[in-house]
């Protein structure tokens, strides 16, 4: 496995395990987060994407100003 293999490996699981929001796990595995949303549906894995992970998000994205 690659580097970016593993990373996306991580990702997805601790989406999965609901510890990282869907910006957050798109940031670890270095892809934009329409490629995790594919990345999970590939896999069957639902989105848990409520207010609080909306709010993660926005965070996340202000950082990158």
């Amino acid at each position: 496995m690659t580097e970016q293999e593993i990373l996306q490996e991580l990702a997805i699981a601790l989406f999965q395990k609901e510890k990282l929001t869907l910006g957050q796990a798109a940031q670890l595995a270095s892809v934009s987060q329409a490629e995790m949303m594919r990345l999970l549906a590939a896999r069957a894995i639902p989105l848990h994407y409520d207010e609080l992970s909306f709010e993660q998000d926005l965070q996340t994205l202000r950082s990158f100003k």
